[in-house]
Order: C-alpha cells, then structure tokens, then sequence
C-alpha cells in the first residue's frame, strides 16, 4: 500500500472512533474506478466495486465532513479547526466515474475532484499497467522477449504469473517513459488481434473518459485537476523535456476544455516516483497544490505541491479510527519532503 498505512489498517480495526477522534486532521482521500461488478480483480485493481464503494461514501458522510477542494487553503491555514475535514479524489479518468461514482456521490451530496490523464482522455487507451496485468495474467504460457527486460519473461501456471507479476511491473515502473511504452506495445502484441480485442472488450470497466464527458462532470459541480499526461511516473530516469511536458500539458488542455485547474496529482505518486525536478516544474507550472499517494494528514507548513493522500482500500470498513490515526505518517512525510527540497 502507498504511503505504508497496512499498520494503521490494522490497528484501527481495534480502536474505538472515539477514543482516536481528538487526534484527527483533514485528510484527502483518493480512488480511482467504480464498477456495478468486477469481472476479474487481479486485473481490476483500480475499481471500487460499486456497493463497496457506496458504503464508504456512506461512512464519510455520516462521520466526516467532506468539503470541495476549492476550501484547501482555508484548511491548511487552520488545520486545527478541521479535525474531521475530508477532501474526496479520483486518479485517472475511468469512464465509469461518470456513470457510476458520480451519481453515488452526487446522491449523497459528496463534493469531488477528478485527476485526469489528459493522453487517456484524447485517445482512449488504457492504463498502461492495467495492460501488462492483462498480459501477465492471460498472456499464453512461455518465454516473451520484453524490451526493457534484462532477461525474457517465463509465464507458466496460475500461481507462478501471480508471484512473477508485481515484482516484474516494479520494474516497468521504473523504466524511462518510451522504453516502458515499447515494453507494453510488445506485452500486447503476445495477443492476435481476436484475443487483444475480447480482452479489452472483457475490460471495459477500463475505458476512460472522453473530453464531453470531462465537461459533463465539471458542469455538476465535479473540480477537474491533472493526472499528467500519459500514465508514468515523474521520477529522475524520465527526461527533462517529458516532466515539462506532464506539468504544462494536461493543464492546457483541461483549462481548454473546462476553463480552470488548479490541482495536481502524480501518477504512483510515491517516493520513488516524484523526483525534486518534478515538482518544482509542477509548481512552475502554475497549479495552486499538488498530491502524492504517501499517507498523512494535511497541515499548516507543508510542502504545497507534494502533499499527502490517502488511498481508499477496496473496503475499508473502519475508516472512522484510520483516518484520524493518517497523522502518524506525517513525520515520514516531513522528512521526505525536506530531501526534496535539499
């Protein structure tokens, strides 16, 4: 889990509410799809399934007050004053936050802000990583010859593609933006035209936004903020030019489309994933704050464009305790910001 919260997790689970409530802080909160069913979730990994996902809503409008996240400054002015603050995120761009998450949220009367990836939204194609899951779950069984890969990629059984998947999209990640793109070009070309085409219909709950559908969602009331452009992380083997063009980009375009943003979140979003240039060029860019995916709460004196986020578990059923005990993580985020900024 991002930002290390599976302790938290574990220790809320055993906490009254009560007992932890004096200790919270305002908090964002992040998810990405919502579907009405997963078909396969080794592969859905970015989907809520949609009654799961209605309950935490649920949860965080009877305990929570859940504010637009155009009251940012306000909070991070006072966090004090905003012990049960919570500001509600999606990363990505899925098509189903339209006709899913938003109408749930919008039953509730939850304000949100869509991150959006603006290549996903201009061309349709899908997440990268939620590609090379397809490949290494229903790719045949053999030896494929990955660019980017030191050694060929064996896929055997069940249990053996399970053990090989995460270790092995770590080193995607990891990769310079082009060489990870050639990489999963080669991943689906392992399918025939029939096969690619039934997977991708199979997945559907994969399917992105389209720029329409952008401007449906911020004329009922939804903020649209920039997920970059295309899905990579922003970390230190990404090119000077690529990380201009992730910062300055998506804001163009939504701006074109929307007339406004003002909000930033990372792709990953983690410590390996952000380098210092990243966000420094974020800022340059114009963006008023920006968010990682490391766990804590929101407070006066942080970094503005490297802030905490929670992400929404596919349950999490004792959000009340968990996310007062996020501040616990703040001193990791403290440090962490103070070495990108040296």
């Amino acid at each position: 889990m991002a930002g290390g919260t599976d302790w938290l997790r574990t220790l809320a689970r055993w906490l009254p509410p009560g007992a932890v409530r004096p200790f919270g802080r305002p908090v964002a909160l992040f998810f990405h799809g919502v579907e009405p069913q997963l078909d396969d979730p080794r592969v859905q990994l970015n989907q809520h399934d949609a009654c799961a996902f209605r309950a935490i809503a649920k949860t965080l409008k009877d305990n929570f007050q859940v504010l637009p996240l155009a009251t940012l400054d306000d909070v991070l002015s006072h966090p004090e004053r905003h012990e049960r603050t919570v500001f509600l995120m999606s990363d990505d761009g899925y098509a189903n936050t339209l006709t899913v998450a938003a109408d749930i949220l919008e039953e509730l009367e939850l304000p949100w802000t869509l991150f959006a990836s603006t290549h996903h939204i201009d061309t349709g194609a899908r997440n990268p990583m939620t590609l090379a899951r397809i490949f290494f779950h229903y790719a045949p069984s053999g030896r494929h010859e990955i660019p980017g890969f030191a050694s060929p990629i064996f896929l055997a059984d069940e249990l053996q593609r399970a053990i090989l998947v995460g270790p092995t999209l770590a080193v995607l990640k990891a990769m310079e933006a082009n060489l990870a793109d050639q990489s999963v070009a080669a991943m689906m070309a392992a399918f025939s035209d029939v096969e690619r085409a039934a997977l991708l219909e199979r997945f559907s709950s994969e399917n992105f936004l389209t720029w329409p559908d952008i401007v449906t969602l911020a004329q009922r009331g939804v903020e649209i903020g920039a997920h970059a452009h295309t899905h990579w992380p922003m970390h230190c083997a990404q090119s000077h030019e690529y990380l201009i063009e992730q910062a300055r980009l998506p804001r163009e375009k939504i701006i074109a489309a929307v007339g406004s943003c003002r909000y930033f979140a990372y792709p990953f979003g983690n410590v390996n994933d952000i380098s210092p240039e990243a966000w420094q060029l974020v800022r340059d860019a114009g963006y008023e704050s920006a968010f990682t995916t490391l766990s804590g709460s929101l407070d006066a004196g942080m970094n503005r464009w490297l802030l905490p986020r929670y992400g929404l578990g596919s349950r999490d059923p004792h959000l009340e305790a968990l996310l007062p005990l996020l501040r616990a993580g703040n001193s990791r985020l403290a440090r962490w910001q103070k070495r990108m900024a040296a």
